[in-house]
């Protein structure tokens, strides 16, 4: 299994679907664990990690809803201090709740109306990621009225990844299963395929922790697609720490010529991996002594020696020392440097 699994990606890492090769891997680390021990997590008989055909995934494409302001004023209180939740990079966050019950995630920014600004919604925003039920999706709508350009998506109560992994707070201290970090994994690689399997094709561009949102069944869900084209003739004036922090997710040939493609995302992928298996903010130092961050230390993986430094501590014994081992050998191929060298996100319609 190990030396097949390497030569796959080491010969071919340039073919290679990432989903089915997660689907791989999440059968190594979860399922050939229960033959060891079936004590431990993993080798329990909890049905909520499915590989191959069992994980359902369907996308969707229909018209984006427009909203009218009045009702998401009436949503938000009239956009109240109370209502507001947060400061992205399209503008400020407020959690509303609609007529008909539902809550929603709506983003505010000053803008004058533009049909360019209803194109792209249409495009980018109508697509819905769909794991097993119908009900998990995220879809995006819009509003333009009084010189404001607003987004609505479905508010997700369980939050981002990110905020289980190293936010703050209390839930940042609980342990998020290894079985729930693959099954996430293998969610955003399905979800990034779709993006990159449409016509014309659609690049994240924006792909990070941060962005992808779990359900209280943890079935992953990709935000935020295609948000920096909203954002192409606007300056973003956020918090120098949020764009140092994103900027570790971009791809060497975003950073220097903004070159953004498909590879790009795969990269971004791969640090968003990186984050998943350690727990941590890959921009992070590895220590006070040891002047890395955990990309530059994939980068020089083959000099590191062991690699138990950067696993979770949280995680315990609940994954194969060689799965793991295999997890992060498809790390170091996302995070290549060279875009021609890194794996494909697309799969086919059968991955197990």
């Amino acid at each position: 299994m190990s030396g097949t699994l390497a030569a796959i990606l080491g010969s071919a890492a340039g073919a290679v679907a990432l989903a089915g090769i997660l689907v791989i891997i999440i059968w190594y680390c979860i399922f050939r664990i229960r033959n060891v021990t079936r004590t431990s997590e993993t080798g329990s008989s909890d049905p909520s990690v499915q590989v191959g055909g069992a994980v359902g995934i369907e996308f969707t494409l229909r018209d984006a809803r427009r909203f009218e302001m009045e009702e998401l004023s009436l949503a938000t209180k009239s956009f109240s201090d109370k209502s507001l939740i947060g400061q992205g990079k399209f503008g400020e966050v407020y959690k509303g709740l609609l007529h008909d019950g539902m809550l929603v995630a709506i983003k505010k920014r000053p803008g004058p109306p533009s049909q360019e600004f209803v194109d792209e919604v249409h495009f980018s925003g109508p697509i819905s990621f769909i794991y097993s039920t119908p009900k998990s999706g995220v879809s995006v709508s819009y509003c333009q009225e009084s010189d404001l350009q607003i987004l609505v998506y479905e508010y997700i109560p369980n939050g981002s990844v990110s905020i289980h992994l190293y936010g703050a707070g209390q839930v940042s201290q609980e342990k998020l299963e290894f079985k729930h970090r693959l099954s996430i994994a293998l969610g955003a690689a399905k979800g990034l395929a779709h993006l990159h399997s449409l016509s014309p094709r659609l690049i994240h561009k924006d792909f990070k922790t941060a962005n992808v949102l779990v359900d209280e069944n943890f079935i992953a869900k990709v935000a935020d697609a295609g948000l920096r084209n909203f954002l192409g003739r606007f300056d973003y004036a956020g918090p120098s720490s949020q764009v140092a922090a994103d900027e570790i997710f971009l791809a060497p040939e975003v950073s220097e010529f903004r070159r953004f493609s498909d590879k790009s995302d795969v990269y971004s992928f791969g640090v968003f991996l990186l984050e998943l298996v350690s727990g941590q903010e890959a921009r992070d130092l590895l220590s006070s002594d040891v002047n890395h961050n955990l990309v530059e230390w994939v980068h020089n993986l083959q000099d590191s020696g062991s690699i138990s430094s950067i696993i979770d501590q949280r995680l315990g014994n609940s994954f194969t020392t060689e799965g793991m081992e295999e997890f992060l050998q498809l790390i170091v191929h996302c995070v290549n440097p060279s875009s021609e060298r890194r794996p494909v996100m697309s799969y086919g319609n059968r991955t197990g």
